[in-house]
């Protein structure tokens, strides 16, 4: 989630309210280009192919951001124009690059739309073309993360109930609450407090924010639960702790 995924202002249904008329003054289709301050690098196999410290991030209405940086900050000796092209109406014409074997891996707009300018002499990278991303010396999996997306984590005295079907397998006032940049809160239970069977599963699914995700069958339900055994420090406050897919099981959340 970001600025531009779920209620965020950039979304073609934000949350929030504005002191001005979006849906006059604004398209529908919304394109914020901001700083991204960190050095960031992008390896292909063992060629370092980007380096830049002066790279931007590009939020598009129903996007994941996009990182950009100047073409010149690429190995220019490890990349290889194609023939193809691709057309957005908000952006322009892109042409491509091979990037050290990656087939089209790169697009640039080289001559971007009139409401667009800032993109000319920018790049960017097909994130699944590139085999790892260092933000500064961290190595980043998945996607780069977002540094508008926040998560926030509470110890709460909502009452939590959990059904999987018609049995109540948690019933607690002491859930811990996880707030995230564009997602309903989440409710995150000690075992303890589970009245089931909790059953390891084979999935693993990785969130940049979070960390590695375990998954677990409980009461039955495969795949019912996640949880984070050793989240990034931001959600260190779940650690351990089982969440449950609203869809596999019913989660109930007092409002009070």
């Amino acid at each position: 989630m970001s600025l531009s995924l779920g209620s965020g202002p950039l979304t073609r249904d934000p949350a929030g309210a504005f002191n001005f008329d979006l849906d006059g003054a604004a398209p529908a289709h919304r394109i914020y280009f901001a700083d991204f301050l960190p050095r960031v690098r992008a390896r292909v196999g063992d060629r370092t192919v980007l380096d830049t410290t002066r790279a931007k991030l590009l939020y598009e209405s129903g996007i994941l951001p996009r990182l950009y940086a100047p073409l010149e900050d690429y190995a220019d000796d490890a990349l290889e124009r194609t023939d193809h092209t691709t057309h957005c109406p908000f952006k322009g014409d892109a042409s491509y690059r091979t990037v050290a074997g990656r087939e089209n891996a790169l697009w640039t707009y080289e001559e971007p739309v009139e409401s667009a300018p800032w993109l000319r002499g920018y790049a960017a990278l097909y994130p699944e073309s590139v085999d790892a991303w260092l933000v500064e010396e961290e190595q980043v999996v998945g996607h780069l993360r977002d540094p508008f997306h926040r998560i926030d984590v509470h110890p709460s005295s909502r009452r939590v109930r959990i059904l999987a079907g018609d049995k109540v397998i948690v019933d607690t006032d002491r859930a811990v609450l996880l707030f995230e940049t564009g997602m309903p809160p989440r409710a995150y239970i000690a075992r303890r407090d589970i009245q089931a069977s909790i059953e390891p599963s084979q999935k693993r699914t990785f969130c940049p924010y979070k960390g590695e995700a375990l998954h677990w069958t409980v009461a039955g339900v495969e795949d019912a639960a996640w949880s984070y055994e050793y989240p990034r420090p931001e959600s260190d406050g779940i650690a351990g702790l089982l969440a449950f897919y609203p869809d596999r099981v019913v989660v109930e959340i007092a409002s009070s």
